[in-house]
């Protein structure tokens, strides 16, 4: 069973350049290139699949300031019983 995603990603599309930092960078491989075109003229990244860890690595990478996003989602919490309590 696939892990759920820790983290999620927002590209803005109007000012990512498409240097494709972000999409190398990434190691669940969760960013791609989009096919359509900006207002640049450049293929923005985006954010494709559902396995984001919320590392940071692609915002640390990028180098246009405000481009991405990346939040982390809150752990769960785990209820945990003692043999003594049941």
């Amino acid at each position: 069973m696939a892990d759920q995603a820790r983290g999620k990603v927002e590209v803005d599309q109007d000012e990512c350049k498409g240097c494709g930092l972000c999409v190398e960078s990434c190691p669940p491989k969760g960013l791609k290139l989009s096919a359509e075109l900006n207002h640049y003229g450049v293929h923005p990244a985006q954010y494709f699949a559902e396995v984001c860890t919320g590392c940071g690595i692609c915002y640390f990478v990028c180098p246009e300031p405000g481009a991405i996003k990346v939040y982390r989602r809150a752990a769960e919490k785990v209820e945990v019983r003692d043999a003594a309590t049941v």
